[in-house]
């Protein structure tokens, strides 16, 4: 049986993973995460996506690795993590009373088996309008530091959402229902601890 890695630190997709009674092992890639900005925004989680699972699957080529990237997509402007509290301002500013894309590139490689899938799930997200004083509170909260788009949809900011078009899953940071139905294709992989 072949192990199944996570090839990402992020606590998100680690707790996603562990919902569904996964076994994997964490080594993250710690890629250099810059891209060309003449590409689109499926083309860049695509690539960054297999880029990750591939410098750990360099290391573990027996092995399945999981690599994953989200962006966030308004108004063809991605959104990426924000430095400090004046661009996650900015950037709830941008999403306010508009709709959005949250875009995760997905890719399972196994060198030794010469397998690379590679998805794209895309959601829809609509916001309330925000007023600055709703924004500030959450930005102290030093949540939107660490997410695409300066917010997460499972903390505080779950109220800043109007509605969803897509897989809830997919804006956490994981879409765990479509990457189980491709990891069910693989049935040399010890995942499932149920």
């Amino acid at each position: 049986m072949c192990k199944l890695i996570l090839a990402s630190s992020s606590e998100r997709r680690k707790d996603i993973l562990k919902m569904v009674k996964l076994n994997f092992d964490v080594i993250p890639s710690n890629i250099d995460e810059n891209y060309e900005k003449k590409l689109s925004p499926k083309q860049i989680v695509k690539k960054l996506s297999q880029k990750k699972a591939m410098a750990v699957s360099n290391k573990y080529p027996n092995s399945y690795v999981i690599g994953a990237d989200t962006i966030v997509n308004v108004k063809n402007k991605i959104l990426n993590k924000p430095k400090n509290k004046i661009e996650a301002f900015k950037m709830l500013k941008f999403l306010s009373n508009t709709e959005h894309l949250v875009l995760t590139g997905v890719c399972l490689i196994n060198k030794k088996d010469n397998v690379i899938f590679n998805f794209v799930e895309i959601t829809k997200v609509y916001f309330y309008k925000l007023d600055e004083e709703l924004i500030l509170r959450y930005i102290n909260t030093k949540s939107p530091y660490d997410k695409s788009g300066s917010y997460g949809i499972q903390d505080y900011s779950a109220g800043f959402v109007k509605k969803i078009e897509g897989c809830y899953y997919n804006v956490v940071g994981f879409p765990i229902s479509k990457f189980l139905n491709v990891l069910r294709t693989f049935p040399k992989i010890e995942s499932i601890s149920i």
